[in-house]
């Protein structure tokens, strides 16, 4: 995967940069579902702010800024 399909999958919330678990599961070729269950059983291995849910309001935040930018994508 290029560097920069990468870097555009990265947002900020909260002061910090973040990629959204869909996208994350995509980089490793699974699903949402199976990346979640793989987190959860192994949870001891990743440091605790590994992961954190996003507000409505970050959420729809962020969809607006991803719709935003895909609708400039070049193909």
């Amino acid at each position: 995967m290029e560097l920069q399909i990468i870097e555009n999958k990265i947002h900020e919330v909260r002061g910090l940069k973040v990629m959204l678990e869909y996208d994350f599961a995509e980089l490793y070729r699974t699903q949402t579902k199976r990346l979640k269950e793989a987190v959860r059983r192994n949870i001891t291995r990743f440091p605790k702010d590994f992961m954190f849910e996003l507000t409505r309001e970050e959420y729809n935040t962020l969809r607006t800024q991803i719709v935003t930018l895909e609708k400039g994508k070049v193909f």
